[in-house]
């Protein structure tokens, strides 16, 4: 997904920087918008999975603080090495979807058809 996601930005980044007469940016706008609906749901199934890993991080956390158990913190490190991973895989999608909005708007800029400025 990381390889696709900065794949997809730089090529907006190329359409933009060109800027040429001959874009159909309406074409361009209207894709953008489909793959920016991907990149936020698959943000958002990536938030639930997080903060899910998170939750179990802390109860586990609970079990181990008040058991003396080598399973139980044998699942602690479980669970955290797994949940860092979804940490940084998710702060990529968001970084990115925020990005893909900054493009998007540069894209309305260029197309002419820009309805607010964001200042």
């Amino acid at each position: 997904m990381k390889k696709r996601i900065n794949n997809y930005k730089s090529y907006i980044d190329r359409i933009i920087e060109a800027n040429s007469p001959d874009t159909d940016y309406q074409s361009v706008i209207k894709e953008h918008l489909i793959q920016l609906e991907f990149f936020m749901h698959e943000r958002l199934i990536h938030l639930i999975v997080t903060v899910l890993f998170a939750l179990m991080e802390v109860i586990v956390l609970g079990l181990v603080l008040t058991q003396e158990s080598i399973f139980i913190a044998l699942l602690f490190l479980l669970i955290l090495v797994l949940l860092v991973p979804y940490v940084m895989h998710y702060y990529l999608l968001e970084n990115s979807v925020q990005y893909m909005y900054e493009q998007y708007d540069r894209l309305l800029e260029l197309s002419g058809t820009r309805a607010f400025k964001n200042e």
